[in-house]
């Protein structure tokens, strides 16, 4: 009888620990969020690569109260740039909001993009509108052409 319980009582351990080694991962697995300076936002499970191809990271959100946090190194000062946005820097992905219905409107040159065309959502400066705002506030299409 003795050596039965002892038996059980040890698988029992076994099970236990091949339990707790399982979770483990699981445990340890962390999701990371940022916000990218283009206003993106990304969603990971680490920090490398964060935001890239969106001029960098503009600010990390809080990790999820399970999740440890990984130390970070310390941040570079800012600096300052004087000179102009290359093409390349402009986004590359669509503003969040827009959709069927919208158009994006650039202030700066008074033109609004279609859904579904190039710049749409793209360009440095802009907010989401409907056509019929937009065509009110004084705005008008690219290539003068009207959104379908």
């Amino acid at each position: 009888m003795k050596i039965s319980s002892f038996v059980l009582v040890s698988m029992l351990s076994l099970i236990g620990l091949s339990a707790a080694h399982a979770e483990t991962p699981a445990a340890t697995a962390t999701s990371v969020s940022a916000l990218c300076n283009d206003g993106t936002s990304f969603t990971g499970t680490t920090k490398q690569g964060a935001c890239s191809g969106h001029k960098g990271v503009k600010a990390w959100n809080a990790s999820s109260p399970s999740a440890p946090v990984a130390a970070t190194p310390a941040a570079k000062p800012a600096t300052v740039s004087t000179e102009k946005p290359t093409k390349s820097e402009m986004p590359t992905v669509a503003a969040a909001g827009g959709g069927a219905g919208k158009v994006w409107v650039n202030p700066k040159s008074k033109t609004y993009h279609c859904f579904g065309t190039e710049h749409y959502g793209k360009t440095k400066e802009g907010s989401y509108m409907t056509e019929a705002a937009a065509k009110a506030a004084g705005d008008h299409a690219v290539g003068g052409k009207a959104c379908n």
